[in-house]
């Protein structure tokens, strides 16, 4: 009898309804989904070596009963070691585990076991050993004794545990049902993409997959690498790319219900307003934008640039286009304060222009926020800059055709849509200061038109960048001094993190009293965190601004976002605690005038590795599309901008960073068979389930 893929993980035989539980909350729900979770690493239990023939150094795997074992304790305090004795017909070897007291009730006498890992000699002697070795239990009694064939005497995988399905239970699981696989098992590839790409066979790639044939490279393996992975990976980046290439055929369809045209009055208009001479990158990003407004389907633009990198004053020329045609522009930023600021700034920029913009945002009074709408359905406020109020149903635009976002990976899909859904099919610009790789910019950004602005504007800076352990602290506050005596203006930051906001927040408020009291008595303090109303934050950052305050302690990233170009240093605290574009950010607040800046990275003795691979990426490069790319290995794409929030896919097979050569060639793939204009009946099955998966990825 053959297994049905779609079958619910319930009813299949090994699972039930309490397994079941566990793995659909890692979003396993039925058979499929099961067989598209590759082991995590496979080992070679195929040549395993006698007892007897262990050497110090190697890698290797041994299969053996249990003779004896037990847990004996140190002279270090809270500090023990279970030790089992393995043996098989040609010796015995010891495993040794520290403070693993568990094992007391798994690796008992009589069990047969495997163990993985390198063999060596133990310091105090007796003849070698494993010290925390992989291992898994094989057999506890003779009714374990006829599976014996799934976890040893081949090339074994290993499963992530889900909940209370151990490894050893997904595997005895899944190759039952392998072995019960119908011949036809469906392919979201279509046969000419599969044969073209030289893939295998969905079938055969799953059940090599899982349980490789005598003989694949294990290094191939576990860098997944080999044929049958390779086609799994493939199908599924397959799949997403074809739903970005159709969506955006779908988007191309669409005409704007009016024309956007550029005379020589609206480059008069727009010279007017512009500040400074463009860089060359500004120039080409505008150029890139006014070109989609005056196309007849609706833009749909990422513009992406480093920090300070001008980003906005491209996107207001472009908004002073949209509203020099009759049309109004939104401007959509994440938090109050950002839309606060962009409001001061765009108002002072647009006062030689007929427009004034109207601010919305969540904490405006009733009055003032009655009024706004009222000038928005009207007309006669041709630009709202605010938060998520935008979106709210009460707001009403008379003719909205330009929506820029601003930091979009902060806001979901359904607030990007339905801002959209306001306007008259509206040319959308999304923006950001985090650079994206290119690896998730075919992917999480994949229907997009890319804007990149890598230049700085002229007489920036770089950042001289400084890592100092908290030992260093009286130091670099003398250095800090300094800069201070010599006219100079500083930043002290404070991470705030959610779960110990309240901690956090009453350590910033005690060290802006201490830097003022104790430590710069003769300079002046301020602070500013996200709990002061919105309007006494303005005027402690106004003040900042102005140079009546020397030092500013803030307590997060976007509460520094003003700019002050006579500050010239950013001290971080605690920077073990932020995420490294976090910092570059930060570190991207000074050097904005003529003036040498510094960042100083302080952070305690103690360090993670991860927390010092980002300390060292930043202090190692001011670039910011360097460091995008070194954050991603670091954290990996999941996190790198929040998967729920980005539109980033939820992979089961592929790794962005892994595979993203398997993405581009699926890229290639999709666009060569879409140019052969497959039959539709083709395309439907090949996209029939790229909604399901792939739902996250919408409007930017």
């Amino acid at each position: 009898m053959t297994v049905d893929l779609r079958a619910p993980l319930q009813f299949v035989k090994g699972i039930g309804p309490r397994r079941a539980a566990d793995l659909a909350g890692a979003g396993l729900h039925v058979l499929e989904d099961l067989l598209l979770r590759l082991p995590r690493r496979y080992d070679d239990r195929e040549h395993v070596r006698p007892i007897a023939e262990l050497r110090a150094g190697a890698a290797t795997s041994v299969v053996g009963g249990v003779l004896s074992a037990g847990e004996r304790r140190t002279q270090r305090r809270g500090f023990r070691i279970f030790e089992a004795i393995v043996g098989d017909a040609s010796g015995q070897v010891r495993a040794v585990f520290f403070n693993q007291s568990f094992l007391s009730d798994i690796l008992v006498p009589h069990r047969q076991v495997a163990l993985f890992g390198t063999v060596e000699y133990g310091r105090t002697g007796g003849g070698l050993r494993f010290t925390n070795p992989e291992y898994e239990v094989l057999a506890g009694d003779a009714s374990d004794e006829g599976d014996q064939r799934v976890h040893t005497g081949r090339i074994v995988p290993i499963y992530e545990r889900v909940g209370s399905v151990t490894p050893k239970m997904m595997r005895r699981v899944l190759h039952a049902c392998l072995e019960r696989l119908p011949p036809d098992v469906g392919d979201p590839l279509p046969e000419e993409v599969r044969r073209r790409c030289g893939l295998l066979e969905r079938r055969t790639a799953l059940v090599q997959a899982h349980f490789p044939a005598s003989g694949t490279p294990l290094e191939d393996l576990n860098s997944y690498r080999s044929a049958a992975q390779r086609r799994l990976i493939f199908e599924e980046f397959f799949v997403f790319q074809l739903g970005l290439a159709l969506k955006r055929r779908e988007t191309d369809t669409v005409r704007k219900p009016h024309e956007i045209v550029v005379d020589d009055r609206i480059r008069r208009a727009a010279l007017d307003v512009l500040p400074f001479r463009l860089t060359g990158h500004q120039r080409q990003a505008l150029k890139e934008i006014v070109d989609d407004l005056r196309r007849e389907q609706p833009m749909n633009r990422l513009l992406q640039g480093d920090v300070g990198s001008g980003k906005t004053i491209v996107a207001l020329l472009a908004a002073l286009v949209a509203m020099e045609n009759g049309l109004q522009a939104a401007f959509m930023a994440p938090t109050e304060l950002l839309a606060e600021q962009h409001f001061l700034n765009i108002a002072r920029l647009l006062e030689p222009s007929r427009f004034e913009p109207v601010l919305l945002t969540g904490t405006l009074g009733a009055k003032e926020r009655r009024t706004a709408w009222e000038r928005l359905a009207a007309g006669s406020a041709q630009l709202a800059v605010g938060t998520h109020a935008l979106v709210q149903e009460s707001v009403r635009f008379n003719r909205l055709g330009f929506a820029i976002i601003d930091e979009q990976h902060r806001f979901g899909v359904i607030q990007r849509a339905t801002l959209r859904r306001k306007g008259l099919q509206p040319d959308v610009l999304v923006m950001t200061a985090t650079p994206i790789p290119r690896t998730l910019a075919l992917t999480a950004y994949g229907d997009l038109d890319v804007s990149v602005i890598r230049e700085l504007p002229p007489g920036r800076q770089p950042v001289a960048t400084r890592v100092a352990s908290e030992e260093r602290r009286a130091e670099i506050y003398r250095f800090v001094q300094h800069e201070l005596s010599a006219g100079r203006q500083a930043y002290v930051v404070y991470p705030l993190v959610e779960e110990s906001e309240k901690v956090d927040l009453k350590a910033a408020t005690e060290m802006a009293h201490h830097l003022e009291k104790d430590v710069f008595p003769d300079l002046r303090v301020g602070l500013v965190h996200g709990r002061l109303g919105s309007g006494e934050r303005e005027t402690i950052m106004r003040a900042f601004a102005a140079g009546e305050i020397d030092l500013l302690v803030a307590t997060t990233v976007i509460e520094v976002g003003v700019d002050v170009a006579n500050a010239s240093v950013m001290l971080i605290e605690h920077a073990e605690r932020f995420g490294l574009a976090q910092l570059h950010q930060l570190r991207g607040r000074v050097g904005r005038g003529t003036h040498r800046a510094h960042c100083i990275l302080l952070h305690g003795v103690r360090l993670t590795a991860a927390a010092r691979a980002r300390l060292a990426a930043v202090n190692a490069t001011t670039d910011g599309f360097e460091i995008a790319e070194r954050d991603l290995e670091i954290r990996g794409p999941g996190d790198f901008v929040g998967t729920r929030q980005s539109g980033l896919p939820t992979l089961r097979t592929g790794d962005l960073l892994r595979d993203h050569r398997v993405m581009e060639d699926a890229r290639q793939a999709v666009h060569a068979w879409l140019a052969e204009q497959p039959p539709r009946a083709t395309l439907d099955a090949a996209v029939a389930g790229w909604s399901e998966r792939f739902h996250l990825v919408e409007v930017g």
